[in-house]
Parts: structure tokens; C-alpha cells; sequence
């Protein structure tokens, strides 16, 4: 392992493939990109040690397995491509003890319970799915933090630092579990073959404390019944309830058509004067859950 370096693992693989564009396949190249994955932890008083076990998805030719081995963790690594795999049982070899390399599809394989860490560079085109599944298995199995390698315009739609127009259901759903803490911009010369983008490093750090909201999926659905027609103002969105509101305890349409008649005449805590004639984008973040809460509130006097 002492031998091995981010290029040379990366020129190994390409003897054997070539990038699959369906795939996602950018292989990070630069050294400081890779070391810094890895150490934003410690900015948290997370970092990864020996008792760490660090979960990394699509690690292709293990240019960032190989910092995360270096730390003395366990990894489990979850790759779809079989050429990749052999390609990291070979350079890897005799560190199965610490390295688990399997041959699946990371959205639909089960992770490992005790996964304490999420550091890797994920393909763009599954961003969405995994993240959905990173806050699913939190839930059940808390991590101590998520380092992703991800586009740059889709790393401010998660921190929804990017203006108005960069806060929606993304970004609203991992802020009820995270804080996010931004990393290095990424250009494409660092990975090969290079992608079109920019990237940036991104941390999600799990919250303490008391839940930002009352009904986490009122509150996705919600989020996302607003933003799919951003354009539109606050009252007119709310008129019409969202899709499949009835799979979700104490609603249905009628009762969804009487809340809404409340919203128009009794003020709400938390939310500013006249917001029925704001749009979406128009909305503080804290003002969302002002509202699920209130709308949580009425499915309970029901």
C-alpha cells in the first residue's frame, strides 16, 4: 500500500476500462481534494480513526479507499462495476480484514448497521437517491458525519446557500437532520477523465438537540407539493392539496380544503404578514416548518 498513489491507482483502472459515461465514472486524481474528503471531519470533532467504519460508494479505482485505509478504518466499499472490483481486490490485496469490497448497486444493497462515516465521490446522476437514502439509514442508524464529492450546483441546492432560487425540497429535507458545511471547489482537471462541472467537497453534519420539525413527511410533501410549481404564489399552490396527502394520518382532501380556509383567516407563529401572496422562493427557511407544524397541529384538533 505503501507503493500505491491516487494516479497510479487511477492509470491501473483505465488499462483495464474505460469510463462509462452511464456510470458516472470521474475519477478523483488530486491528492489534496482526497486528503481534505477525509479530514473535514476533524473540523467537527468527527474524524475518522481505527474505530471508524466508513462506508464509500463507487470507489472505482480506490484513489480516496486508499486515504481512508491509510487512517487505520474499516471500509466498506460498495462498487458496480465488476472490473472495478477485481481492479481493487488486486491493489488491495491482503487487507480484507479492513477492506470490503462488494459487487452492487449501492441504492439498492443493504449497508452495514454500524456504518459511522459516508465519505465518497459519488456519480452526479444518482446524487438525489443517495441522499435520500443517507437520511433514511440516519434515522435508524445515526452517523457521525457524510463527507460527499458532488457537482457544484447541486451542492447548493443541499445548503441552500446559493440565493433564493437554491432553497427547495432538497435542501429543506437534509436540513431537518443536518448542518452542512461547505469544502474546496473541485475543477475538472482534478478528476479523469474530467468531467463538464465544477464539484465541491460538502459535509453533512447530524444535529443535535430537538427535531426541527413535528411531521417529517407532512413536511416533505408539502415542501415538495410548493416548489414543483415555484413560479406560482403561496395561496395558489396551498388550494389544492398535495398529491397522496391521504397516505398521511389525519388527512385527506376534504379535511386538507378546510385547513386551508383556516390559513386564510387566522395568523400563523413564525410567519410574516401577507406570505399567502409569496411564492416558494420567497419563504425564510425557518418559515416551512412554521407551517408543516401548523398544518400538523390542525390533523391533531381533527
Amino acid at each position: 500500500m505503501e507503493n500505491l498513489d491516487a494516479r497510479m491507482l487511477v492509470d491501473l483502472l483505465r488499462d483495464r476500462i474505460s469510463p462509462d459515461k452511464n456510470l458516472g465514472q470521474h475519477f478523483i486524481l488530486d491528492e489534496k481534494v482526497i486528503s481534505e474528503a477525509v479530514s473535514m471531519c476533524n473540523d467537527i470533532e468527527r474524524q475518522v480513526t481505527k474505530e471508524s467504519h466508513v462506508l464509500e460508494i463507487g470507489p472505482g479505482p480506490g484513489s480516496l479507499t486508499l486515504e481512508l485505509l491509510k487512517t487505520g478504518a474499516r471500509v466498506t466499499a460498495l462498487e458496480i462495476d465488476q472490473q472495478a472490483v477485481i481492479h481493487l481486490g488486486k491493489v488491495f490485496a491482503g487487507l480484507e480484514q479492513r477492506l470490503s469490497v462488494s459487487h452492487v448497486d449501492a441504492l439498492l444493497a443493504e449497508w452495514p448497521k454500524d456504518i459511522t462515516h459516508v465519505i465518497a465521490n459519488i456519480p452526479y446522476g444518482i446524487s438525489s437517491p443517495i441522499l435520500d437514502r443517507i437520511q433514511t439509514h440516519h434515522q435508524k442508524n445515526p452517523f457521525e458525519a457524510v463527507v460527499l464529492l458532488v457537482q457544484e450546483e447541486f451542492s447548493e441546492r443541499m445548503s441552500m446557500n446559493g440565493g433564493p432560487r437554491s432553497i427547495g425540497p432538497l435542501g429543506l429535507s437534509l436540513w431537518m437532520d443536518f448542518d452542512i458545511h461547505m469544502g474546496s471547489k473541485v475543477h475538472p482537471g482534478a478528476f479523469s477523465p474530467p468531467p463538464r462541472v465544477n464539484s465541491r467537497l460538502i459535509m453533512l453534519e447530524p444535529r443535535n438537540g430537538e427535531p426541527r420539525v413535528t411531521d417529517r413527511r407532512l413536511f416533505k410533501m408539502v415542501t415538495k407539493h410548493c416548489f414543483a410549481n415555484r413560479r406560482r404564489k403561496m395561496r395558489t399552490l396551498l388550494s389544492k392539496p398535495p398529491k397522496r396527502i391521504s397516505r398521511i394520518k389525519g388527512w385527506h382532501k376534504s379535511r386538507w380544503e378546510e385547513a386551508i380556509v383556516q390559513l386564510s383567516s387566522n395568523p400563523i407563529d413564525g410567519m410574516r404578514e401577507g406570505w399567502l401572496e409569496f411564492r416558494p422562493d420567497d419563504l425564510l427557511i425557518e418559515e416551512w416548518p412554521s407551517l408543516c407544524d401548523h398544518f400538523s397541529l390542525l390533523s391533531q384538533e381533527n
